[in-house]
């Protein structure tokens, strides 16, 4: 790997009790990336922040977060990473002003003391139109997790870990707060993103993962995944028709939903010419190629691994 990581993870394994909550996970996060980490509740997405963060210790593997061991050096880490939790915990006794001026005694800088990130916190605020003199248990769900946004992107960190952040937004904010990953992706910072809105992620992200029950199924360029996930709409001469692609074709089943004389099946293959061959299998009739969208290839992989006798190779390879 040549390019600059703000996470690597290598076999990571968490356990609470009996119970494996992150097991033998590995990725790497690039520098300047939206990389959103993708799964069901239960996943091992929450478990896996923590760890990236030092607030828990893993059972065994290495973890780098921002060049620097998060059990080692965690509060350096927290220093310099935003963070949000899908329920950030706040002083609800405090207003919104308040908060920000508090959270300022954290990030103040060598000359300026605290006045930058007080501007840059009221402005966020303002453009969250949250009221400065309204105190924290008053505000809505939705309101809080504004306030909660404000108090890590003033402090324009390096790495922006959000877990679930756009729980409680109404339908505006949460495009105008996910195009602005964007755009702080594209001046160099990196964003961690946590969620399971797949369609929210598809938007943004520019590396996607995929966990289920704390294995990782995939991690890819998203542009990479989308290029190389195909569905083949097949339809068959009689009701007795191959199930599968061929041993050694290039083509990977990922997931099939057969019927008496048609299927649909989620494949990864290098490329379309790859699967042209699947057009001469015996009984095939017609093959048609289509493109799924990230729902699709991630309702395919989960469904696909809960399927009976169903557990289709793992695609977790280091991101290129």
């Amino acid at each position: 790997m040549n390019h600059p990581c703000a996470i690597r993870i290598e076999n990571l394994i968490k356990r609470f009790g009996k119970q494996v909550a992150v097991d033998r996970v590995s990725f790497e996060v690039p520098v300047g990336s939206v990389f959103g980490l993708l799964g069901e509740n239960g996943a091992g997405k929450s478990t896996t922040i923590q760890l990236m963060l030092g607030l828990i210790r893993a059972d065994s593997g290495r973890i780098e977060t921002l060049g620097l061991d998060p059990e080692r050096h965690g509060l350096e880490v927290r220093r310099r990473v935003g963070y949000v939790a899908e329920q950030p915990s706040l002083y609800d006794w405090m207003t919104v002003a308040q908060i920000g001026w508090f959270a300022s005694g954290f990030h103040a800088d060598p000359d300026q003391g605290t006045l930058p990130y007080l501007n840059r916190y009221h402005e966020l605020i303002k453009a969250f139109q949250l009221p400065p003199n309204k105190k924290l248990k008053r505000l809505s769900k939705g309101m809080r997790a504004k306030a909660a946004l404000s108090i890590a992107m003033a402090a324009e960190p390096e790495l922006l870990v959000l877990d679930e952040p756009t729980s409680g937004l109404d339908l505006m904010v949460r495009r105008e707060f996910l195009e602005s990953m964007v755009d702080l992706a594209g001046a160099g910072r990196t964003v961690f993103l946590s969620s399971h809105q797949i369609a929210e992620v598809e938007r943004v992200a520019s590396h996607v993962a995929l966990l289920h029950q704390g294995k990782l199924l995939l991690v890819e360029p998203l542009d990479d995944l989308k290029a190389r996930s195909f569905i083949l709409a097949f339809t068959f001469l009689n009701r007795d028709h191959v199930d599968a692609p061929p041993a050694g074709s290039g083509v990977t089943l990922v997931d099939c939903d057969d019927q008496p004389r048609q299927a649909r099946w989620l494949v990864h293959a290098a490329d379309r010419a790859t699967l042209e061959p699947l057009r001469n299998l015996p009984g095939v009739l017609e093959m048609a190629v289509e493109t799924p969208s990230l729902e699709e290839i991630y309702v395919g992989y989960l469904r696909g691994r809960r399927a009976p006798g169903g557990d289709p190779p793992s695609l977790a390879s280091a991101v290129a």
